[in-house]
């Protein structure tokens, strides 16, 4: 148990103490050096052939399976590239807070083909993985427990769908912090490193290659074949995919539910960008509002849906929460917020996951873990 107290506590901060002492049990070589990811790592990942390429070259689409359930989560790759993020001045409809133009550099990744589901959020919340493995009578492997040891979130005090639908829907009113141990879970359960895109990323693949208002152009009478919003909806969200797809063959980028990225919301942080280009952008977060979504959702108006329209969290986002303190969990009046995921071609390490990556403040914890 000696080992127990050098283990990173920030990495063990989503981690069961079960999780901690199967990170110990993993080393080898430095066990007061071993985080929690350290121990995820030296487990080799699920195999998936098609996840797998040696150059952005052979970056191919593929589905990650969600061992012990009949779940998947479909990724394409995104090329790396230089792009002009923001709006021009001339654009209808445009927010100050969408200039000035700059350049940007992104590196490949994979991202969510359409947004996290219910199905498959839920397969994290309600432990459907560990119920199905366990109606099954098979023993937890070393990655079951690490999977097992992700904190999830606590029992929530009604539908959270809100009786819009579930399943194929997308999930929503998580927090942002729900959405980014949602990706932790993901990691373990797979051994590849996933996260939420930067603002940046998000703008960069919404746009695959655009420089219009919406990924097809600047018609607005042609949102409709695209997106679901206010015009086209009767107070719900819709199920994933049924709308055609940016070029990159991404879904739902433009309306259906807002989607979290990992930025905090600055109004006029575009203003230090300067003249230069800028590699990988993010602005990490020091406060818990407001932190930004994209892409607009079933309930806003056509100009929300632009590919670089910035909308912000609010505190207002909990009112109907009964809970006191509020849940870290969930944003009980935040009915178009989702989220999709993305996997870096080059997993970072895991020093630039604690300094960059997964930087965030305050830290959140429940009542009972503070």
């Amino acid at each position: 148990m000696r080992f127990i107290t050098s283990l990173n506590a920030r990495s063990c901060s989503t981690l069961s103490m079960a999780a901690c002492l199967i990170a110990v049990m993993l080393t080898s070589a430095n066990p007061a050096t071993l985080s929690a990811e350290d121990a995820a790592a030296k487990l080799a990942p699920v195999p998936n052939p098609d996840a797998e390429a040696d150059s952005p070259e052979k970056m191919k689409p593929y589905t990650e399976l969600l061992e012990h359930t009949e779940e998947s989560i479909e990724l394409v790759p995104i090329p790396g590239g230089t792009f002009t993020m923001g709006s021009p001045e001339e654009e209808a409809d445009r927010n100050d807070d969408e200039g000035p133009q700059h350049q940007v550099k992104i590196d490949p990744f994979w991202m969510g083909k359409y947004e996290i589901t219910w199905d498959q959020y839920d397969v994290w919340t309600e432990q459907m993985d560990q119920l199905r493995r366990k109606m099954m009578a098979k023993k937890a492997g070393e990655r079951d427990l690490l999977v097992d040891g992700v904190s999830r979130p606590t029992e929530p005090y009604t539908d959270m769908s809100f009786g819009r639908g579930k399943g194929r829907h997308p999930a929503i009113c998580m927090t942002q912090h729900s959405a980014r141990v949602f990706c932790k879970w993901l990691t373990a359960k797979t051994g590849r490193y996933y996260r939420l895109p930067t603002e940046a990323e998000w703008e960069y693949a919404c746009r695959a290659g655009t420089k219009t208002a919406y990924s097809f152009g600047d018609d607005v009478s042609d949102l409709g074949e695209y997106a679901w919003f206010f015009d086209n909806t009767e107070d719900k969200y819709e199920k994933v995919g049924q709308k055609k797809p940016n070029p990159w063959g991404l879904y739902d980028m433009h309306g259906n539910v807002a989607e979290w990225v990992l930025d905090q919301y600055v109004p006029d942080n575009y203003a230090a960008a300067g003249t230069g280009v800028i590699s990988n952008p993010l602005q990490i977060p020091t406060e818990l509002y407001p932190r930004v979504v994209r892409g607009g959702s079933w309930d806003d108006d056509a100009e929300i849906l632009r590919s670089a329209a910035r909308v912000y969290s609010d505190p207002d986002w909990k009112q109907q929460d009964p809970q006191l303190p509020r849940s870290i969990w969930y944003h009980t009046d935040a009915l178009g917020v989702g989220f999709r995921v993305v996997r870096p071609f080059e997993e970072p390490t895991e020093a630039e996951k604690e300094q960059k990556w997964e930087k965030t403040a305050p830290e959140q914890l429940d009542p009972e873990e503070g």
